[in-house]
């Protein structure tokens, strides 16, 4: 089979009602199809290319996720798409080129490394778009983790998932600049939504935490790794109770994913702050809205940068007031002055590592009355429905497919 040239793939003129990816094909690739945000986010696109009336192909080893998939509508390939293996990477090149033949795609898009050298070399072959997510900032200063990293930087159309994680590409990559186009990651709100969210479920979670009737909740939800900041908030912790604020249950919930040591680490601090039953290890959380809604802060005290602030629009979106570091990209989902008026906040951001600060923002968002606390509950949640909606994201994603379709066609044509 040549792969020299290939069929259409699809309506070159739709109707002016009918979305432009209309009759496409596209694919998408990642190792696996687990429950991680890029996963999520690959279902999430799937079901909207679907909507658009377009079929959607994701080439994975398969998940969790794949019975999701199937059931919106998209299609899953069995591809050995985890692989880093050089020699199998190269005979993954052509034999998802042949699927991608078949199949009549009209364009990839890569969600991680290894795979993306696969798609870049089959949308080549192809002559066909090939597009990239950076889902994180990859790590790496040795040329030829550099150069490995670069793959995410050869879309015909970059997407970054915040303006932090755009400004690193540029920094790193300067030629994939004007190939650049931030889309946040998307939430859906039809889930996190107070409305949504029933008084047994916020209950339960308090039964199960051991959080007594009276005590409020400030939440750190985040896997259990030194760079989250749980050591910081336990330091804002002692600080609070040393400054008389009682009846506060500190909830850390998160996996620690084997870091045994780690845990120890923070039990030993737990201790030594004398803060035993008021900080209190609770294990990974299954249920997300129903725990955002019932704290009365959620924080996100990282240390080091995150490339989305995925929790802080969660909690905004439940109406929770968060505290957040000012570093990386969660401060692009929370207002807060200088940067607005005071009356415009939606939460706190306070330098990173520094626990006498985030304690006193704790503080003063506890200290909250009850009509400021409303006014800024609706603020929070009208801010990121109206930039951070998963509706968005969709939409955002197949305008750049639409865009480099239209493009390839106009070149053809012209």
């Amino acid at each position: 089979m040549s792969f020299s040239s290939r069929p259409g793939g699809g309506a070159a003129f739709p109707l002016s009602h009918v979305h432009p990816l209309a009759g496409r094909t596209i694919l998408q690739i990642v190792p696996e199809l687990e429950a991680g945000g890029a996963e999520r986010t690959t279902v999430d696109i799937a079901e909207g290319l679907v909507h658009a009336g377009a079929r959607a192909l994701i080439a994975t080893e398969g998940g969790r996720l794949v019975g999701e998939l199937q059931t919106k509508g998209g299609i899953w390939i069995p591809f050995p798409a985890a692989t880093k293996n050089p020699f199998s990477m190269l005979l993954n090149v052509r034999k998802l080129a042949r699927i991608c033949y078949t199949e009549r795609v009209s364009l990839i898009h890569a969600r991680s490394r290894a795979p993306a050298w696969v798609a870049l070399g089959a949308a080549r072959s192809l002559n066909i778009p090939f597009v990239t997510t950076y889902h994180g900032s990859y790590s790496g200063r040795s040329s030829v983790k550099v150069l490995y990293n670069s793959v995410m930087a050869r879309g015909d159309a970059v997407i970054a998932n915040s303006h932090y994680t755009g400004d690193l590409i540029r920094s790193v990559y300067p030629q994939a600049a004007n190939r650049i186009q931030v889309i946040h990651r998307g939430t859906d709100f039809s889930v996190f939504s107070p409305h949504a969210v029933s008084p047994e479920r916020i209950e339960a979670l308090r039964k199960a935490w051991g959080v007594a009737p009276h005590e409020r909740v400030v939440l750190l939800a985040a896997r259990l790794t030194g760079w989250k900041g749980q050591k910081v908030l336990i330091e804002a912790a002692a600080r609070l109770r040393d400054a008389g604020l009682a009846d506060v249950a500190y909830i850390l919930a998160g996996d620690p994913q084997g870091r045994d040591s780690y845990v120890k680490e923070l039990d030993s601090l737990i201790e030594a702050r004398g803060l035993k039953g008021i900080v209190r290890r609770v294990g990974h959380c299954t249920d997300m809205p129903a725990a955002f809604l019932a704290a009365s802060v959620v924080t996100v005290p990282s240390t080091e940068p995150e490339a989305f602030g995925r929790s802080a629009v969660e909690a905004q979106a439940m109406g929770t007031p968060v505290v957040v570091s000012d570093l990386g990209a969660v401060p692009e989902t929370v207002l807060a002055p200088p940067a607005v008026a005071p009356h415009e906040r939606t939460g706190w951001r306070i330098p990173a590592g520094d626990a006498e600060a985030l304690a006193e923002a704790l503080g003063a968002a506890l200290g909250l009355g009850a009509s400021a606390r409303i006014a800024l509950s609706a603020r929070a949640r009208a801010h990121v429905e109206r930039h951070f909606s998963l509706e968005r994201m969709v939409s955002s994603t197949l305008d750049v497919y639409s865009a480099l379709l239209e493009s390839r066609f106009s070149h053809r044509t012209s």
